[in-house]
């Protein structure tokens, strides 16, 4: 079934039958050049979940659906629910200007920035970070989370905070910043302490630098033929909130169930993470919440992307109900294709019945 294309495949399935674990397999095997791992759920329930071709090419090491992978920007929605515990334990206020937790922020914009402001990319503070990583040089440098603060993320305001969107990672490093000066410890301990260990998750952290050294991580690549080309992207400690969070597919699924059915934050919190602040983005707090035709109707899905080096992924989670898709690949995936599969997969599972 090698380069059908995904539509022609759902057609050929048959959306009116229940979906086989087969059937997904069918689905993932007709996207060509798939290397990765992809999991399709129903709240707590794993319908199909399967690794295909090589975590590690150069070790002939198989993906495994428990492969970690590097989730790129989707640690923006991982960093917004660290920072919701922190709210439910009383210690933030979204909406308290910054400078109540860092009063070495510069006095005039920090009076008018917000966290709520930071986390939507609504605040107006310019992407300074973004440029500065285009010089490779500056990649693998490292240094104290207010300094990368001044640094890079301490720019006259771009307009005036709520009044337009820019996706801006130098408002991470802000946040980041905020959350270690109130509770006194490192954001990768925080993760482990908040997420990591009350969700039993077993292949998620904070990396810094090259992931590649993180035990069971998938490698990232430019291409795996002819021959395998490693694309590393380090990320520096400063920027872990933007995009230094690896978990596995397994994992993520317990995530989304424990933050998206409800019980994991407050009714509060999880209404501002799923509440989306500048509609024309359909951007919330850290990520999207988008209404899709999905398995022929319109329904509301968070709807996160992330990217970084040869690592691509996107996780989809319908709320009313748990279904939900995710796929994570690490050999520079072509965009439109992991797109085109992530729908595939999410239609399929309202093809009515139980996987079997």
């Amino acid at each position: 079934m090698r380069g059908l294309k995904i539509a022609g495949t759902v057609l050929a399935l048959g959306l009116a039958t229940p979906c086989t674990a087969q059937s997904y397999h069918d689905l993932v095997d007709a996207s060509d050049g798939f290397n990765g791992v992809a999991l399709v759920g129903t709240g707590k329930q794993v319908r199909f979940v399967e690794g295909i071709g090589r975590a590690d090419a150069a070790n002939g090491v198989p993906m495994l659906a428990s492969t970690r992978f590097e989730t790129g920007s989707v640690s923006k929605w991982v960093a917004s629910i660290v920072i919701l515990k922190l709210v439910d334990q009383g210690r933030l206020d979204l909406d308290a200007p910054i400078t109540r937790y860092l009063p070495d922020y510069r006095a005039d914009t920090g009076a008018r920035l917000t966290l709520r402001r930071l986390m939507s990319h609504s605040s107006g503070v310019p992407n300074d970070i973004q440029a500065a990583r285009k010089d490779p040089a500056t990649r693998g440098i490292e240094m104290e989370q207010m300094a990368a603060v001044r640094r890079y993320a301490s720019g006259d305001l771009a307009f005036a905070p709520g009044t337009e969107w820019d996706y801006s990672h130098s408002n991470w490093l802000i946040a980041k910043a905020v959350a270690e000066r109130i509770s006194g410890k490192p954001y990768a301990a925080l993760v482990e302490q908040l997420l990591v260990r009350p969700l039993g998750l077993k292949d998620s952290g904070v990396y810094r630098g090259d992931s590649g050294a993180v035990r069971g991580m998938a490698q990232g690549y430019a291409a795996l033929v002819p021959e395998p080309v490693r694309k590393p992207n380090p990320v520096p400690d400063f920027m872990a909130m933007a995009g230094g969070f690896y978990t596995s597919a397994p994992d993520l699924l317990v995530l989304m169930n424990a933050v998206l059915d409800g019980r994991f934050l407050s009714p509060a919190s999880r209404k501002a993470l799923t509440t989306t602040l500048m509609p024309d983005q359909h951007y919330a707090l850290g990520g999207r919440v988008r209404i899709e035709k999905i398995g022929g109707r319109d329904r509301e899905a968070a709807w996160e992307d992330g990217s970084n080096g040869g690592f691509r992924m996107l996780a989809r989670r319908v709320l009313a109900d748990g279904h939900t898709v995710i796929v994570l690949t690490n050999a520079s995936y072509d965009y439109q294709k992991l797109g085109d599969l992530g729908t595939a997969l999410l239609d399929a599972s309202y093809a009515g019945g139980e996987a079997r």
